[in-house]
């Protein structure tokens, strides 16, 4: 049974040989798969199965052998005359090298060569060029020469065409093609042989495919390989495989003349159409031919075209040939004309087509040569100078059908100076696409591939960096790179892996449709022309699509203008629409039929396009996920800052124009004359940081816990190669540095006592903290509480390692709560660094005891601090009824020190009387009364130690350090803080709005009484006892003066009370009685002189009522005891009969101050003479200060007489002033002295809250002083003196 077996395998095998490659393969993994079949029955039928494909194959190859055609050589071509040579290396060796020159007919009849050995029966005859234009002629040309239509005998592959079928024996493809067929076909068994044409162009694909099949052979020993090649160092292919035969075939058949043009140096404008005009008009006169003429580009060769047309040569036709024309526009070439073809070719004709018919050759010299650069991570598409081998293989396209001229527009000394060779493209490309297939065909290591020529390792690397870039790959370092699961995906997208990125994350987030819109516009050629001649009307057709914020969007409203206008017109009308907007039609066919390929890669990858348009952030996201590398961000002189460190602008026609975004991405960044970005759009920066975790930097700033997140926290700053993309956020440290963050938040959150958490051990922990503190506070000294560091360690030792915040530290004392709890806990003997002290409450008082109200007291020990020392809490409705003199003799504990200072900050006169202070200090503490003053009672205590007369105002100018001054912090209802100072009086003035406004609350519990015209309060008491905020508060009803009417109010201080209510009560009598206004204005004595002398100040009717308020204070003769309805009944009538009496005889009196006043300002405003410039401007501040608007009712009726006379000294000063200028200044000397001395008391609250009498005496006094210095014949009031004012205000200025 097992010989059985094992005779029916060797004879499938047989079999299985004389099958078709393709087929062999497949049909072997079949056969072997019948083992795992146990079912005889099912193992038997597919068995059958089998043995039918396997005879179907025989039958097919049997039939393609039958059906081989015959081929015929032209004998005029060099490669027939060695086809024998040829033939017999192809069947002697695995791989065979043809060099020859060009017009030799390497390429049209190898193949032949090959069906005639009877290679392309078992498998195809893979024929490679290095351009679809190529592939589709040489195609053309060898199936017309083997008689047979495209498709047949011979087809050719390209994008998006395939045309062979099933009876092909020769396929002709792209290099591109035959790459992307190695994924599928790792053994490459459709192919019998493969022909890899052009190989001296050195593409990235032949390269690459060179180096594929070099390990490929050893594994397909059936497998024939040539290679054809210019005569351009062949020796190097044939190195390449192992000393593989060269077979060289001559190419050209007539010499070719080189006749050298160069551009005159010394006009480097001149243009380079002229001198091809001059070199075409050159070749014209040498005899008929046609011309070949090199160009850089697409767009050269289209504006050459329109210059040589201009020409208007007789008989003459203008050919392009690029490979996006039409394939019946470049057969245009091949076909033979009358007259003179001029055709114009980008170096497509150099090697990979022979134009037939060209006798000449124009060569500028210069091609565009696409160049990676490593350092900029920029592909550059440079024009440079073609190399020697390259500008032969231009020559060498003339000559073939008679003697030839090739007109070189450079110098003999320049060709001579050029590379021999071009550098091959893996050489100055990027190689992440190539890294990419190479990866995902588990090539290995890509340093170890065997390249024909290995590429440098910088540019590998930044092939890999940029697949790293994009998430398709991960390298360690050495070795081969590994795919992600997203490198997977995009390896199987036949674009460049930034698109496919693109794309992939276009799928994944419902904009897959616009982004295969993008990426297929991106793969291609622009379909917007731009013409040199007509660029102002390309555009403006063009800007109908514009977007100003991105030229993606740009790009899909372009597609969609498209498809609108396909649906609408018919093929022939969408073609001339196209050409009327400027659009190319070819380049929109590309465009789709890309479009169609990538929808089609993404649904065979179970993607599905999106319905409903994606929105702006959505694509440009997709965008950004392949194009992390090219963003920048606007600089200072409008470029933009890109990443590391290169700067670009906008390539011009962007359809964003002159605006210019914060940050933007580009599609492309290209180099020319200076780096340019291409596709550009309007970005949001926060899009890059999600999409680019794997490649932004992070730094951090020093950590801190922030006691609001209760988290360690540091400012985190990312940077996108170079670019800063988060300025700073902040970061949770803890899962950065675990460690360190777990350390600062036992110093910061622990030990200092942030922590905002209701945990049992913290409460604890924090209550023993706290009393600590406060004895430290009190004795000034911190040594009771150990240091931080102890502290520190004493929670690091029992808190796990994971604990680094709030949240964290919660979590771990929910595990078990009472057990965590309790091992945080930490003892009073923990925390003390020393035995405590023995402090006595009598010493440090926790309450200060004011009257019947407690006080609580605070101890701080902050030096440098506002709350430094002593505080006592006071609330703020108690505010206006402490007594500040109450504290001057602060705590028992502190008071020796205080005195100690005290005596030390005297002036030194008499501070050398009490040496040493602290002895001095100790006696006076024993002394003193503390029931009296303090400052009189230490007064009298130095008095009775030193025997010296003192004076209490020896202590005015006297400091203390900020420690020793009691402290008063005021708190509102909550106990909050709203204020704190040392100055009880500065801090009423501070608060006083809002006492008030806590006084308010309590006079919101009643409804608020007012009244215009009546009383209607009942009886008020002269002050009521209230609670507020826990104290008992004591507050005094009264009227208040509202304008229009009179309400009913409480205050806290008395005097503030009764000035109030004097206001109020008259106001009340003003409004119930019938206004005295209408009788005064027209009863007024010298009604007219008293309006003219008043009129400075302001209206009759403000004087008027000035006299009505006077008239009525000098009727109200106590206001305050005016505190029922029948006693204001009373004082009502009593006004109202004699108001009107009371106010004409006031007006009287105030007629002769006004006209005293009236003189001296008329004498005032005459000429000043100059040295009584200062006499002139005392005068007047002192008549301002008695006569303003309503004078009368603020100095009262009883001072008009005082102020009558006060006015005569001041014109008696005035008329006597030029008598004795010096002693008038002397005297202004002397009464601003004192007049200052008023002045700073009167700004006092606190004097003017104790001592309003006496401080208004005062101001009368230096009044009187003045009559006395200058009209003493007038007389004063009482005695008077420079020494009795000082002494007033000595007293006044005691008041604290």
């Amino acid at each position: 049974m097992a010989q059985s077996s094992q005779s029916s395998g060797s004879s499938f095998n047989q079999q299985i040989d004389q099958c078709m490659l393709a087929d062999q393969g497949k049909l072997r993994g079949r056969w072997h798969g019948l083992k795992k079949i146990r079912d005889d029955n099912k193992r038997e039928q597919v068995r059958s199965k089998i043995l039918a494909s396997v005879e179907e194959s025989i039958l097919r190859r049997q039939m393609r052998a039958e059906n081989l055609p015959k081929v015929s050589y032209p004998e005029q071509l060099p490669v027939s005359q060695k086809r024998d040579e040829i033939a017999q290396a192809i069947v002697d060796h695995q791989v065979v090298i043809v060099a020859g020159e060009t017009g030799s007919g390497k390429t049209t009849q190898l193949p032949k060569i090959c069906v005639e050995l009877g290679r392309g029966i078992g498998g195809l005859i893979g024929h490679t060029q290095p351009r679809r234009l190529a592939a589709r002629s040489v195609a053309s040309r060898i199936a017309e020469e083997m008689g047979s239509k495209i498709g047949e005998h011979v087809g050719f592959k390209v994008r998006f065409s395939d045309h062979t079928s099933a009876d092909s024996y020769i396929k002709l493809m792209t290099d591109g093609i035959l790459l992307n067929e190695i994924q599928q076909d790792r053994l490459l068994r459709q192919y019998d042989t493969i022909i890899i044409d052009e190989a001296h162009e050195r593409s990235l694909n032949i390269d690459f495919i060179l180096g594929y099949l070099k390990e490929l052979l050893p594994k397909r020993p059936d497998l024939k390989v040539i290679i054809t090649s210019a005569t351009i160092d062949p020796e190097r292919f044939s190195n390449h495989f192992d000393k593989a035969p060269i077979i060289e075939v001559s190419g050209r058949t007539y010499p070719v003349e080189l006749r050298y043009r160069p551009l005159a140096e010394e006009d480097q404008s001149q243009d380079l159409h002229d001198a091809i005009v001059g070199a075409v008009d050159e070749l014209c006169a040498e005899g008929p031919g046609d011309i070949l003429i090199f160009m850089n580009g697409e767009r050269e060769i289209r504006d050459l075209a329109d210059t040589l047309s201009k020409q208007n040569y007789r008989s003459t036709e203008i050919l392009p040939l690029y490979a996006r024309l039409s394939a019946a526009e470049q057969q245009r070439v091949f076909k033979p004309a009358q007259g003179r073809r001029l055709v114009i070719s980008t170096n497509v004709a150099e090697t990979s087509l022979t134009v037939p018919g060209i006798r000449y050759v124009i060569d500028p010299g210069t091609a565009r040569i696409s160049r990676y650069s490593v350092r900029s991570k920029v592909q550059r598409l440079p024009i440079e100078a073609i190399s020697q081998a390259s500008a032969n293989q231009r020559s060498g396209r003339c000559g073939r059908v008679a003697e030839g001229i090739c007109i070189r527009l450079y110098s003999e000394e320049d060709f001579a100076a050029r590379p021999e060779f071009t550098e091959p493209e893996i050489l100055r490309t990027n190689l992440a696409s190539v890294i990419l297939q190479m990866a995902m065909l588990n090539f290995g290591d890509i340093e170890a591939f065997p390249f024909v020529e290995k590429p440098d390792t910088k540019t590998v690397r930044d092939g890999i960096r940029l697949l790293e870039e994009i998430g398709a790959a991960e390298f360690s370092g050495r070795g081969a790179v590994k795919l992600t699961k997203l490198g997977f995906k995009l390896a199987r997208f036949p674009v460049d892996p930034r698109l496919a990125r693109m794309l992939v994350h276009g799928a994944e987030n419902n904009a897959g449709k616009e982004l295969a819109v993008i990426c297929a516009a991106l793969g291609t050629q622009d379909v917007r022309e731009r013409p040199l001649d007509k660029r102002s009307q390309s555009d403006q057709c063009h800007a109908q699509w514009n977007d100003k914020s991105s030229d993606f969007i740009a790009m899909l409203n372009l597609w969609q203008g498209l498809e609108e206008q396909q649906r609408e017109l018919s093929n022939n009308q969408f073609r001339k629409w196209c050409r009327s907007q400027f659009i190319n039609y070819l380049r929109v066919r590309e465009w789709q039929d890309v479009f169609q390929q990538l929808t089609t890669h993404l649904a065979e990858m179970d993607f599905k396009l999106n319905d409903e348009p994606a929105g702006y952030a959505q694509v440009h996201q997709s965008i950004l996920s392949g194009m992390l590398s090219h963003v920048g961000e606007l600089n200072k002189d409008r470029d933009y800052q890109g990443a590391r460190n290169r700067v670009f602008t906008f390539f011009p026609g962007s359809s964003l124009g002159r605006k210019r975004p914060k940050w933007v991405v580009a599609a492309e960044l290209v180099e020319t004359s200076r780096l340019y970005a291409r596709y550009v759009a309007d970005i949001d920066v926060s899009w890059l940081e999600p999409l680019a975790q794997h490649l932004v930097k992070r730094s951090y700033s020093e950590p801190v816990f922030e006691e609001k997140r209760q988290d360690v926290v540091a400012s985190e700053k990312q940077t996108l190669f170079g670019l800063t993309i988060v300025p700073s956020r902040k970061v949770s440290f803890g899962r950065i540095d675990p460690v360190a963050a777990r350390n600062l938040f036992i110093k910061e959150a622990l030990v200092a006592g942030k922590l905002r958490l209701n945990a049992p051990f913290f409460q604890k922990n924090q209550h023993q903290i706290n009393s600590i503190q406060q004895q430290e506070a009190m004795i000034r000294r911190r040594d009771l509480l150990i240091h931080d560091d102890e502290h520190a360690d004493l929670y690091a030792a029992k808190l796990p390692t994971s604990v680094y915040n709030k949240v964290t530290l919660a979590q771990w004392l929910k595990q078990d709560t009472k057990a965590n709890n309790k091992l945080l806990e930490l003892s009073r003997e923990q925390l003390l660094a020393r035995d405590e002290d023995d402090l006595n409450e009598s010493q440090y008082p926790r309450q200060w005891q004011f009257g019947n109200v407690s006080l609580r007291m605070d101890y701080r020990f902050e030096p440098g601090e506002a709350q430094d020392g002593t505080i006592v809490r006071i609330p703020l409705s108690l505010l206006n009824q402490v007594e500040e003199r109450h504290f001057d003799w602060h705590i028992p504990a502190l008071r020796e020190e205080l005195l100690t200072a005290m005596i030390k900050g005297l002036p030194k006169q008499l501070r050398k009387q009490f040496v040493p202070a602290p002895d001095y200090a100790r006696k006076v503490v024993n002394e003193i009364d503390e029931q009296g003053d303090f400052i009189s009672e230490v007064t009298r205590a130095l008095r009775k130690f030193s025997g010296q007369r003192l004076d209490e105002s020896i202590w005015q100018q006297n400091e203390v350090p900020d420690h020793l001054k009691m402290k008063f912090q005021v708190v509102d209802d909550k106990g909050k803080p709203v204020a704190l100072g040392t100055d009880l009086t500065k801090l009423r003035e501070q608060l006083q709005e809002r006492i008030q406004a806590s006084l308010k609350k309590v006079e919101a519990e009643q409804v608020k009484q007012s009244s215009s015209s009546q009383w209607c309060f009942g009886d008020l008491a002269e002050q009521l006892q209230i609670r507020r905020d826990g104290y008992q508060v004591e507050l005094h009803p009264s009227l208040v003066d509202d304008g229009n009417e009179v309400s009913l109010q409480q205050f806290d201080e008395l005097s503030l009370a009764q000035s109030q209510h004097h206001a109020g009560v008259r106001r009340l009598v003003l409004l119930s009685i019938p206004s005295p206004r209408s009788y005064l204005v027209r009863n007024l004595p010298n009604k007219a002189k008293l309006a003219m002398y008043y009129n400075p100040l302001g209206q009759v009717n403000d004087l008027v009522a000035d006299l009505i308020d006077a008239a009525a204070d000098a009727l109200i003769e106590d206001s305050w005891s005016v505190r029922t309805e029948a006693k204001f009944n009373a004082l009502r009538d009593h006004i109202r009969a004699q108001l009107n009496e009371t106010a004409g005889q006031i007006a009287l009196q105030v007629e002769r101050i006004l006209t005293i006043a009236h003189q001296l300002n008329r004498g005032l405003k005459g000429k000043m003479p100059f040295e009584l410039v200062n006499s002139y401007q005392d005068i007047q501040q002192c008549l301002n200060g008695l006569i303003f608007k309503g004078f009368v009712a603020a100095n009262g009726v009883d001072k008009l007489d005082d102020i009558e006379r006060y006015m005569k000294a001041l014109l008696r000063r005035f008329e006597k002033l030029a008598e004795n200028p010096t002693k008038d200044r002397q005297s202004i000397l002397l009464v601003n002295k004192l007049t200052s001395r008023y002045q700073a008391l009167a700004d006092k609250a606190v004097v003017r809250r104790k001592a309003a009498v006496e401080l208004d005496a005062v101001k009368w006094q230096i009044e009187e002083l003045k009559v006395s210095i200058h009209a003493q014949q007038l007389g004063t009031s009482g005695p008077v003196s420079e020494k009795r004012v000082a002494a007033a205000l000595t007293e006044l200025e005691k008041i604290r």
